[in-house]
């Protein structure tokens, strides 16, 4: 009988061994839900507030790029499209005559006077 005693006392013994061992586990699974929760609630709150990051940065790019394009597409004042205008209409109005000169079929376009100021520029700078 006492064996039987001290074998029931040994199985108690056992049994709080693995009741005490299986209440640790618990816990320390408890902790690691617990851990991965919190961990789960900072990446969330992470990629939240990079995702209003992201949409702040995208605005501002948005507004830069509208910015630019509304610079590039100004219309330049009444006096430089005067000009533009007087400027083309002058080269078609002496292209054909250049493009015969520039061929050799014609003499200097302008007149002697001018042709001669020209080359002697010309002269000038070569020297």
């Amino acid at each position: 009988m006492t064996s039987l005693f001290v074998q029931e006392i040994r199985l108690s013994k056992r049994h709080e061994e693995i009741v005490s061992q299986r209440l640790m586990l618990l816990q320390q699974m408890e902790n690691k839900f617990g851990n991965q929760n919190t961990e789960k609630a900072s990446q969330l709150q992470a990629a939240e507030t990079a995702f209003k990051r992201n949409l702040s940065l995208l605005k501002d790019i948005e507004e830069a790029e509208q910015s630019l394009q509304s610079r590039i597409h100004r219309l330049p004042r009444p006096e430089v499209v005067s000009l533009e205008t007087r400027y083309w209409a002058s080269v078609e109005e002496y292209i054909p005559k250049w493009e015969q000169f520039l061929l050799g079929r014609a003499p200097y376009p302008i007149g002697v006077e001018n042709q001669n100021e020209a080359e002697n520029t010309i002269q000038r700078e070569a020297q």
